[in-house]
């Protein structure tokens, strides 16, 4: 039996909201998608509300990941406690509150999904993943098993990709907002993209307003980040997979713009 994940990338602002509650239930129409998982660290341009995150799971995502905003605001903390369908970086320090990866029920069998952060050019983060994710595999008996990296370099998502290939159903790169035009199948079955790129304002410099982002990189004083006005997009990548064997059989990009 083949099975389809959407993966969607980081939502941006109210506008990547808006898009969000439009498109994803016509996109896991349209696809036939079985799970969706929908990176929302940039709901409130750094960070996730409760609020937020029960709209994302109202418009039809199954998992909400985070990267380097998790703790963007502060109210999100209890929350993270109460809810296994948020999930923050595994490879965080142990007493950050919320969990890293976890295991859901479907009516295809079990689905894991762990949600990492790189090491290179961000925050630094007490636990190595390429490490941390082997201890996690162990704990983990299900061969559907998906990865998110949150990363700023391609070479560490690519090395993650490949270290992973043939032992979880996909692996797939967030943060930096830009899609990648790389998603395949790796050579031993398991599915890949460096990056899924964003939801929301598509005018934008990564959906904050271009002359703001053009004022911080001329040396100018910087102003508060506000996300963008006008037409938006959503990106990410469908993984068609094998639920016998978790391998991958297909990954294909979806980029909806206005």
């Amino acid at each position: 039996m083949d099975i389809r994940i959407l993966a969607v990338g980081d939502v941006v602002g109210n506008p990547g909201l808006d898009r969000i509650d439009r498109s994803l239930r016509f996109l896991k129409r349209k696809y036939q998608v079985d799970f969706t998982v929908v990176n929302g660290e940039n709901a409130s341009v750094v960070g996730l509300t409760p609020g937020q995150a029960e709209e994302i799971l109202d418009a039809g995502a199954d998992v909400i990941t985070l990267g380097n905003h998790s703790f963007g605001k502060r109210e999100i903390v209890p929350y993270l406690d109460e809810t296994d369908r948020v999930l923050r970086p595994a490879n965080y320090a142990p007493q950050t509150p919320g969990q890293g990866w976890a295991v859901y029920e479907t009516g295809f069998g079990p689905v894991a999904v762990i949600d990492l952060i790189g090491r290179c050019g961000m925050d630094y983060t007490p636990d190595n993943p390429f490490l941390l994710v082997e201890k996690i595999l162990k704990k983990i008996d299900t061969r559907l098993i998906f990865v998110e990296m949150h990363g700023e370099a391609t070479s560490e998502k690519l090395a993650m990709g490949y270290l992973l290939d043939g032992r979880v159903s996909a692996v797939w790169g967030t943060h930096t907002h830009v899609p990648t035009a790389d998603a395949r199948v790796l050579p031993k079955g398991t599915g890949y993209v460096t990056d899924l790129g964003m939801t929301g304002p598509a005018e934008s410099v990564l959906g904050i307003r271009p002359e703001l982002s053009i004022a911080r990189f001329r040396g100018d004083l910087p102003e508060r980040y506000r996300w963008a006005e006008g037409k938006t997009k959503l990106e990410g990548v469908v993984f068609t997979v094998d639920t016998e064997t978790g391998t991958c059989k297909k990954a294909e990009r979806v980029d909806l713009w206005d």
